[in-house]
């Protein structure tokens, strides 16, 4: 059997098979199998867990990370294509693309460091041929299956938010997101049960977007405002204030801000300002918050650790 090449390896061929126009992931596959002229009993080897084949996953992982590049943009569910500037890339006949390659993108920049949580990315390497992952610079298997979580953790976050920014109108996208603030505050533990979280945005909504009643009776209401804007856009303090006269004018005490973008330093000291309280959620709270209360996503597997359990040899008097 033949060495399949890492995702390092085919993020150029991947972007090629997307230059002409739009293809699907197992397009994707069947060229670059070809390409790489895997044999049959190559391309179906399933990956350790059971759940897809090595050659479609890593397909898979080097077209996320293009993505994160903005190489590749998505046209549907399990389709993408070049984009503007993968197309340019590919005119510069680039002999490699690997994440060393795409760490001259700030976007792509900005993903690794979410992942990493380190702000020096010089040391993005490729793998080098023949090495396995489990063998690379000594990492030990619990390293290994720390640093995917992390990846996928950080790749699912951001196409919560692409998800988000691909609904279609714009006014749509705004009625969406405005519904989905209040689900995520309810599988979070907010509100007193059923028709407690009501969606009120719209021509005439006074400013707020949605609302939440913490008691039976109604007594004690949180007010939202739900702003989708571009990831990079910037929330000021006068946006909070305009909110927080809405909940002068609701008699109201709390509320929450949340939006796609991001918050200047001054609109947080704003919110937390006076007895008026208002909780700010970014973009990335946002998503972080989606994913750890289920809202948006499922559940792919449930993966089980073992360990030595001493304490049984123990008890046997070992």
């Amino acid at each position: 059997m033949k060495e399949i090449p890492d995702y390092q390896t085919l993020m150029l061929p991947v972007l090629r098979s997307a230059a002409g126009g739009t293809v699907t992931t197992r397009d994707a596959v069947e060229r670059i199998s070809s390409e790489f002229d895997l044999s049959d009993d190559d391309r179906r080897r399933v990956l350790p867990s059971g759940r897809g084949t090595y050659v479609y996953n890593r397909v898979h992982w080097a077209k996320t990370y293009l993505s994160k590049a903005g190489l590749l943009e998505a046209t549907g569910r399990g389709a993408f294509r070049a984009t503007e500037r993968g197309l340019a890339v590919l005119k510069s006949t680039p002999k490699r693309i690997d994440n060393a390659f795409l760490s001259r993108y700030p976007e792509f920049v900005r993903f690794i460091r979410r992942i990493t949580d380190d702000a020096d990315v010089s040391a993005l390497k490729s793998p080098k041929r023949g090495e396995s992952d489990a063998e690379r610079d000594n990492e030990t298997p619990d390293d290994l299956l720390d640093e995917a979580i992390k990846r996928r953790g950080a790749s699912l976050r951001d196409d919560l938010i692409e998800r988000i920014m691909s609904i279609e109108p714009q006014a749509t996208r705004a009625r969406v997101f405005e519904k989905l603030v209040l689900k995520l505050l309810q599988a979070m533990g907010y509100g007193a049960g059923a028709g407690t979280a009501r969606h009120v945005g719209g021509t005439g909504d006074g400013g707020v977007d949605g609302v939440i009643f913490q008691d039976a009776l109604e007594l004690d209401p949180v007010y939202l405002q739900a702003k989708c804007y571009a990831r990079d856009a910037i929330v000021g303090p006068e946006q909070i204030q305009a909110f927080k006269g809405a909940l002068d004018d609701k008699g109201a005490t709390r509320g929450a801000f949340i939006t796609t973008g991001k918050f200047s330093a001054k609109a947080g000291e704003s919110g937390r300002k006076r007895q008026k309280q208002v909780a700010l959620l970014d973009g990335d709270k946002l998503a972080e918050l989606m994913e750890r209360y289920d809202v948006g996503v499922v559940t792919a597997r449930t993966l089980a650790i073992k360990e030595l359990d001493e304490t049984f040899f123990e008890d046997l008097g070992g």
